[in-house]
């Protein structure tokens, strides 16, 4: 067997069609779009590069020329760990744990010369809301930016010696006719009982020259402390930019208090419905399949990103009553789609998975984000808990 460095273009397109090859197969599997992924590993794509990001590929070789894996490593300047830590993703190989060991390690070594002295898998060179963790459970169809593989895969990554970091919840419930804990109604009535509190949709220009502002309002106060990260309103503007062709209005929600938002939940339909006909590829003809699709055969499924209450109306109902407004004014009424499925929650988050359990939503798929130690004599340590 050998590793080789992707560096050229022919090997930058056998990157992508290793995997597209290993999946052939697979009915379940989604193949992701091309442009997303290849972006990551130019900094003309990818700003991480501009602050001390780095990042390598390597491809791996039998003894007939053909491709049995990949693999990549990176190091992503934003992370705040005890120990420097790096990154390896977009691992895919055959079932073979000599193969698998060799990719392994060269991630291992490679970080190694960085300087690191921890690498997490698989993760993203980017945020944590694409393409992070191992699917264990679950076996459906992937959403959009999030890994499918076999489920081989799991024993490659214990045997080689990697542990479980933390646990990635994905939970899953329908849409309309579903009930609340009684616990939360009840929060949910004392709230709205306040004339000060509003919760509504975004209606017309209000989504479009306000969003970034509330958006960020919001996420710096609620999440920042967690994730390590600002969010500046040039940022959010981008990102309800990105979202802008599969928008849904109804789907963007938040709350007010005396004016001023204090807590949001944002949802998109879940795209990778739309994208599993277009092969990869985004060129025109997958423009006017995802149009096509997008008009006649829509979505069923919606996907919430991110849910927020600032720190200050945390645990005194908030949360319950835009639910339940939502519920009983938008998603009972309004909305066509059957199942909601929320982005991962880790298990480092119990109060957000108490949240989806009085949802009454369950656990849909689990994916784990490992942890390799190179100094294999010192004390594993799992994420911490968010208190």
């Amino acid at each position: 067997m050998q590793l080789q460095e992707v560096s050229t273009k022919a090997q930058r397109e056998e990157f992508i069609q290793m995997a597209v090859r290993l999946y052939r197969n697979e009915e379940n599997w989604i193949r992701p779009l091309d442009k997303d992924i290849e972006d990551l590993f130019h900094p003309e794509t990818n700003k991480l590069f501009k602050t001390g990001g780095k990042a390598i590929r390597w491809l791996l070789l039998d003894d007939q020329g053909n491709t049995i894996g990949r693999n990549a490593a990176f190091i992503n300047p934003k992370w705040k760990e005890k120990q420097p830590t790096g990154g390896m993703g977009f691992f895919e190989c055959i079932n073979d744990p000599q193969a698998a060991f060799l990719l392994f390690d060269a991630a291992r070594d490679w970080l190694q010369e960085q300087g690191m002295e921890a690498m997490d898998g698989p993760v993203n060179f980017g945020e944590r809301d694409k393409w992070w963790g191992l699917l264990v459970e679950g076996y459906s169809p992937p959403n959009y930016n999030m890994y499918w593989n076999f489920p081989y895969y799991r024993a490659l990554f214990e045997a080689y010696g990697f542990q479980v970091y933390f646990r990635q919840f994905t939970y899953m419930r329908a849409v309309r006719g579903v009930t609340l804990d009684p616990k939360m109604e009840e929060r949910a009535k004392n709230i709205l009982l306040d004339k000060d509190f509003q919760f509504r949709y975004l209606k017309g220009r209000e989504l479009w020259e306000k969003f970034p502002e509330y958006f960020m309002k919001v996420y710096n106060k609620a999440w920042a402390r967690h994730m390590g990260k600002t969010i500046s309103e040039r940022e959010a503007r981008l990102m309800l930019t990105k979202m802008k062709p599969v928008i849904d209005p109804y789907l963007v929600y938040f709350g007010f208090y005396k004016g001023e938002p204090v807590s949001f939940f944002i949802n998109i339909p879940e795209i990778n419905q739309l994208f599993k006909y277009v092969n990869g590829k985004l060129d025109l003809m997958g423009k006017l399949k995802f149009i096509w699709n997008k008009t006649f055969n829509p979505p069923n499924k919606m996907l919430g990103l991110v849910f927020g209450v600032v720190p200050e109306f945390q645990g005194k109902g908030v949360e319950s009553a835009m639910i339940t407004e939502y519920r009983d004014n938008i998603a009972e009424k309004k909305l066509s789609y059957k199942t909601i499925e929320m982005n991962w929650i880790g298990d480092f988050n119990p109060k957000m998975m108490r949240v989806c359990e009085q949802l009454n939503a369950s656990i849909y798929k689990t994916h784990h984000t490992y942890r390799y130690l190179f100094d294999r004599e010192k004390p594993f340590e799992r994420h911490p808990i968010f208190k």
